[in-house]
Order: structure tokens, then sequence, then C-alpha cells
């Protein structure tokens, strides 16, 4: 099979998967945030809040720095549908179905380089089609996490050529897809960073590349690492240097505390149950987290064989090199996966008490996307070991029949933008959420929406005109008597003001249970300017970024073009 009709197979099954989201209107979910989402980062675009930080609109209208901690990508990349004249339902429901093309295709990019053709398309049609995938997207709505599942098999196809070929282009795949990946989704990378370093590590021993020996190749992947660092630093740096700046508790523990999503042995492997509730305690889960039994019986199949015919040695050695490239490798997936799989049953509580960092991913669960990756590269090595295209084509209809009623949401009702983005479904959008990164100001996070703009205490104000933008808000107004001005938005690090076109300093009070900005004003007619401004750390991360990003476009020209004197 050529590799051209191999990719179409490959949209072919991600159109099946995506299916659903071809139709009109839009469909319930947990996490029913995307819409605002895109509402907040085209406000931020129209204003030239570049990169976003601040949305407007949420925490009941007193605003957040939502995009300073939650990756911004795949809301960056909506925003061309919307330059395009996408709704923003229709931009949402592009962004997930995009995802299960675009990971389809990057699967194949990597299983190929280990299967040839006929693995790429198996695993492929595997990673599009386990049962988590569909969860993220049809159940959970967790947008971000399932564009994680695109950089997953870029990374490690790039980490593998790297070690192979030690070219240069294959470093600046390797550092470019991992920035996407720092850019998409912060747990996704504590879950895959240990698969990545094992990988990487395998590569070295299978080509004899260690860094003793190779510290060349060594200090390219190192180079890799920073340069991703540096591409993804306007968000990476400004969310690790500034947590501390809000209420981040919030997010590990109540609803979000891990000890509460463990899941049986019964769930992962046995049951075919699927529900689009909550994940709670114990087993009453609304929510399904099955591996997929075409997946794991596979996996346990290949490792059996491989296990059988190399550790016990059946045949000799250069018979398995010619029947399977990567027995260690198989085996060591295989052993990924179950640790994984043991990671989200209760009974590895100690070690999440002694690995806290484990703590950060709030649900065990989500470690069924580490099982996904593994069993799909496993499931393509099955045409390697037995290349008979009509098993292929028997475990292709297999995984998607068996897994069909699964990749669907509970409902797709017709729903408008002016709708979603008006009344309760509003209101629910601007409070969902609104403990996430609640800016430290604040004692609590607020019950309702401000009934006025601003307040003025110590005397009569006149004349008022007000006005406000993505991340900034301007008054103007007569003061008899001079006083203080509260306009209801958060103060967090970078909130400045000026009056009459004089800095002014944007403060809060302790008695403010809101710890909204407040400034001073003396008796007269004044105009008065609050921004939500850059800090130190931010500006410095932006520019590392644009440094990174602008040697990297003149890179890949000189490659291209060879118009400068690079190697």
């Amino acid at each position: 099979m050529k590799k051209k009709l191999a990719i179409i197979l490959v949209l072919i099954a991600a159109g099946l998967a995506s299916r659903w989201l071809f139709r009109p209107g839009y469909f319930n979910m947990h996490d029913d945030l995307q819409v605002m989402r895109q509402l907040q980062m085209e406000k931020c675009w129209q204003d030239g809040q570049l990169p976003c930080r601040w949305v407007p609109d949420m925490g009941f209208g007193y605003g957040y720095p939502l995009f300073n901690f939650y990756p911004p990508l795949p809301f960056y990349i909506g925003q061309g549908f919307r330059a395009l004249g996408f709704s923003f339902i229709n931009t949402a429901k592009i962004l997930f179905g995009l995802q299960f093309f675009l990971s389809g295709i990057t699967m194949f990019v990597l299983a190929n380089s280990l299967w040839g053709v006929w693995g790429g398309l198996l695993s492929s049609v595997f990673y599009i089609w386990a049962p988590y995938h569909s969860t993220d997207v049809f159940v959970r709505g967790a947008l971000n996490e399932s564009w994680a599942f695109i950089w997953f098999p870029l990374i490690l196809w790039a980490g593998k050529k790297l070690a192979k070929k030690e070219q240069f282009k294959h470093l600046i795949w390797l550092a470019f897809s991992f920035a996407m990946l720092l850019l998409t989704h912060n747990i996704m990378v504590l879950i895959f960073i240990p698969v990545l370093l094992a990988w990487v590590i395998y590569w070295w021993y299978k080509y004899d590349k260690f860094p003793w020996n190779k510290p060349k190749l060594f200090g390219q992947y190192v180079l890799s690492a920073l340069w991703a660092l540096g591409l993804a630093g306007f968000f990476t740096l400004p969310m690790f240097l500034e947590k501390r700046f809000t209420h981040i508790e919030s997010m590990f523990s109540g609803y979000f505390n891990w000890r509460a999503h463990f899941v049986s042995l019964h769930q992962l492997f046995i049951s075919r149950f699927w529900g689009w509730g909550p994940s709670v305690w114990k087993q009453a889960d609304g929510m399904a987290f099955p591996v997929g039994h075409v997946h794991w019986l596979i996996a346990i199949i290949i490792t059996g064989y491989i296990s059988v015919r190399w550790v016990f040695k059946v045949v000799t050695k250069k018979e398995i090199k010619i029947k399977n490239k990567h027995p260690l490798m198989l085996i060591g997936l295989f052993g990924f996966g179950l640790v994984y799989a043991f990671l989200m049953h209760e009974k590895s509580t100690f070690i999440w008490l002694k690995v806290t960092f484990l703590q950060l991913a709030q649900f065990p669960w989500r470690l069924l996307a580490g099982i996904v990756l593994f069993s799909s590269i496993m499931a393509g090595a099955v045409y390697k070991i037995w290349p008979k295209k009509w098993l292929v084509w028997l475990l292709i209809i297999a995984v998607i029949g068996w897994n069909w009623t699964f990749f669907r949401p509970d409902n797709m009702g017709p729903l408008t933008d002016e709708e979603k983005l008006s009344g309760i479904a509003w209101e629910m959008q601007q409070t969902s959420g609104i403990n996430d990164y609640l800016p430290r100001a604040a004692k609590w996070a607020p019950i309702s929406a401000p009934e006025v703009e601003y307040e003025f205490f110590g005397g009569e104000v006149s004349d008022v005109n007000t006005a406000r933008g993505s991340n900034w808000y301007y008054w103007q107004g007569t003061v008899e008597e001079k006083g203080r001005l509260r306009i209801n938005i958060f103060n967090f690090p970078g909130w400045k003001a000026w009056i009459d076109d004089q800095p002014a300093e944007a403060f809060y009070r302790e008695d403010d249970e809101l710890g909204r900005n407040q400034v001073y004003l003396t008796a007269g007619e004044h105009e008065v300017y609050f921004q939500f401004t850059d800090t130190p750390i931010r500006k410095w991360s932006d520019l590392i970024s644009l440094l990174s990003w602008f040697s990297l476009l003149i890179i890949i020209t000189q490659r291209k073009f060879k118009w400068l004197p690079i190697k």
C-alpha cells in the first residue's frame, strides 16, 4: 500500500470518529467553556492583547488571568477559523474534530517509521478509536487534553529520528512538537515526560549512542529541550513563576482531589459500560474508563509472543531481528502500560503519597492517555510479526466496530452563538471554573456578578463615562471631593493606573474581600485609565519566545533557500 492511500484511510477513520461533529447544533460536556474561552481569546485579539493573558468576562465579569495559566494553543488556532467566518460553536466543534485527524496523521508518521505503511495504518486507527479519546471529546469536552494526542507521536518520532540520523531538522521537529505540547496541556506534559525519557534512552541503546560516546548528540537533545522551552516561554515561564499569585490550591482540593478518582480493574479491562456522567468516589462513576478490549488484548498477545520467542529464545536472535525490529521496545511499552494501569488503582495510593508531583494530575484516570499511546504503537507491530493484510483489515474493523457506540455525544441539540452567549448559559460560563485561577488578592470567589461597574467612596461624582476592553478600563468623571474609586476588576500583578495621563498606584485594600483595583482621586475632573500590563517576568518571557521563534524562522528559511552560511 502506498503512503498516500494509507493517509487517506487514516483520514476516513478520523472522519468516522468525528462524524457527530459535522452535524448542526452543539452537545453537552463536562468542561463546557470552550465557546467562552474562544470568545475571550477573540476579545484579546481585537484589543491587540497578544499574547492573551487577561480575560474580561469570566469570574462573574471580574476577569482573571486565564491564559496566563491555561494553555492557549487550541484557541489561537481557533482564531484562524473565526477569521474565516465560522461561528463560535462551529469553531469549537472544528477544533474537537481536527485533533482526530491530526493525531491520526502524527501516529501514522511515528508507526510508519517503526512498522511500515500497513503497521502505521493500524496504529493510527487504534489511536483514533481508543475509547478514552472519545471520553476526552464527547464526555469531558477536554479540548486541550485531546489536542495533546496530536503531539505525543510527533515528539517520539522526532526523538527517534534524531538518535538515528543526528540531523538538525529532527532537532527542530523535536523542539517544535514539544513546545506545542507545553502550549497545549500542562498535566499531559508531566504524564508524558517519563515516557519520553525512557524512549530516548532506548534509542541511545539501540544505536549505541549514549552521552559518553556521543556527547554531540546529547547536546542536541539538550538544545532541543531548551529551544522548546524558549518557543513556549511566553506561556510556560509566567505559568510557573506567577502561580503563587493565584488560589491554585483550589485546583487540587474538593472534587479535584486525586484520592476520589481511582478506578477499578473491572472498569479498565472488563466493563462495557459507557456514560456521560461525572467521575465520583469508588465505582459509582457516571463516566467510563475502559482501556479498550481490542487494545489490551492485542497488547497482551504481542507481548506474550515476543516474550516467549525472545526471552526464552525459542528462535535465534537473527530470526527475531528479521521478524521484529524492536522486541525490547514492545516489552517496555507494555511494562509502562502496566505501571500506568496500577497508578490508576487505589492500591497505588502509597506511591501517590510518596511521589507528590503525581497529585498534580488531579485525576489518576488521566493516565489512560499514556496507555492509549502505548497500546496503539504496539498494535502496528502486528503486521511486522504476522504480515497478513487480511489481519490488518480484520483488526481495523474490530476496533472501529467494537468502539463505534462510544464515539458519540449524549445529545446534539440545536444551539446558536446568541443562545450560548446570553441568559443563563452566559452566566454559567462566567462562573464555571471561577476558582481555578482566582487572584490571591481576592479572599474568596464572588457569588454574583457586580451590579455596577465602579464605586466611589468619599463624595459625589457626576458626568461619568466609562469604557472597557479585554485588559483595560476607562473612567471619566467629575469628583466633588476627594475619595477612592474602585472598579469591579480583580487586582493582579500587572494592573496599573493613570490619572490624567500621570502614573498612579492601582491597589487593593485588605478590607475588600474581592481584592478589586482602586485609586485615590482628588476633587475635580479626571480621566482614569486602568490597564493590565506585563510584569518583568512576562516581558522577559515574551522576549525569549520572540527570539526563539525568530531563530527558528531564520534557520528554516536558510535551510530551504540556502541564503545564510549555516551548515
